[in-house]
């Protein structure tokens, strides 16, 4: 006869994990998701929606009257990027006590 390939015999350390595991289904479960989202989650949802739009605008060739509501959200994009630029360039000045 050969060696069992698979032992009915549970480690504690796998009895250990799986508990762990069910505990923190169970929070995930339960726990609640703050009301507003972060501006990273917000920008791609907007990058989606309005990639989703201009390519239906490509397709029924309107895509003048898309193309500024475009640029409005590549300026938003650009103004949310360079905010965080400054707010890490600060936090470094704070930490080093400049």
């Amino acid at each position: 006869m050969g060696i069992p390939v698979h032992s009915s015999y549970k480690s504690p350390f796998y009895l250990t994990l799986k508990t762990t595991n069910a505990a923190l289904f169970t929070i995930a479960k339960t726990w609640k998701q703050p009301k507003c989202p972060s501006t990273d989650n917000w920008i791609r949802k907007m990058w989606y929606i309005y990639t989703v739009e201009y390519y239906s605008a490509i397709k029924n060739n309107k895509i003048m009257p898309f193309a500024a509501t475009w640029m409005e959200l590549e300026t938003l994009i650009l103004s949310e990027v360079s905010q965080k630029e400054k707010d890490n360039y600060h936090m470094i000045l704070l930490l080093s006590g400049i």
